[in-house]
């Protein structure tokens, strides 16, 4: 029964993945996520029924559009696999647990920030004070203990990256620190700060190898809500076996 559960987030992860795709690339442009139909961006051609199966259509046309044949961006079926995949792992680590729909909720925003963030390098503020809202309605009915540690962690992250964007002068985008507000709702104390802890080391090394590799020119602009949705998605799992473990290894 476990598995045929598990099947179900899987499937339903990867449909709701082909709407986040919609929604990260609509919604930074303030178009309507509803109108017009999923269409090819080049030609404008509307997708048939076939064209609109998650993962398995952009196997079945190879990745062009069968109008125009332009290329589609392998974004697409990576962010329906990834999304699809986590809510799948997500049941079979939480169970039937209050923090399911928690990883759930934040399943889903990490993967329109990443949509968003790699295509226009936004984040949106209409996508993050929806999940904001859930969250906070979420964290009332669910609180953490002590029941104030979500918004403390939220405040003091977001107010920390701030001051990073000051000295800085801009190394932190706004929509980041609004971001970390956000996953500091969800996942509290101590993780929040664990999540930049990790994305920090995965965006520098990253933005070191891109210039290595040629790829990144110096004080080039990266896009870091990738590398936050990876850090939230490690804190959500692990964070607290990890914390424990680098605070025992200490001593």
């Amino acid at each position: 029964m476990e598995l045929i559960y598990a099947i179900c987030f899987l499937i339903l992860g990867l449909l709701l993945g082909s709407f986040y795709n919609v929604v990260g690339l609509r919604v930074p442009l303030k178009k309507s996520i509803v109108y017009p139909n999923s269409h090819c961006p080049r030609c404008e051609k509307e997708l048939g029924p076939l064209e609109l199966i998650p993962v398995l259509s952009y196997i079945w046309i190879g990745g062009k559009c069968r109008n125009c044949k332009a290329p589609i961006s392998m974004l697409y079926p990576f962010i329906e696999l990834l999304t699809g995949l986590l809510f799948m792992y997500a049941f079979l680590y939480f169970g039937w647990s209050n923090e399911l729909v928690v990883s759930l909720l934040l399943i889903s925003l990490l993967s329109i920030i990443i949509v968003s963030d790699l295509r226009y390098m936004i984040i949106p503020d209409k996508i993050l004070l929806v999940f904001l809202f859930c969250f906070l309605i979420y964290r009332i009915l669910s609180p953490l203990d002590p029941w104030w540690n979500p918004y403390a962690a939220a405040f003091g992250a977001s107010l920390f990256l701030l001051l990073v964007a000051i000295i800085s002068k801009g190394g932190m985008g706004g929509g980041d620190i609004k971001l970390f507000f956000v996953i500091g709702i969800a996942l509290g104390f101590p993780n929040v700060l664990f999540t930049f802890f990790i994305a920090s080391i995965l965006g520098a090394l990253v933005g070191v190898l891109g210039i290595v590799l040629g790829k990144v020119k110096k004080r080039q602009a990266i896009p870091f809500g990738p590398f936050i949705a990876v850090g939230a998605l490690i804190s959500l799992l692990y964070g607290e076996q990890l914390i424990d473990w680098y605070i025992q290894s200490l001593w």
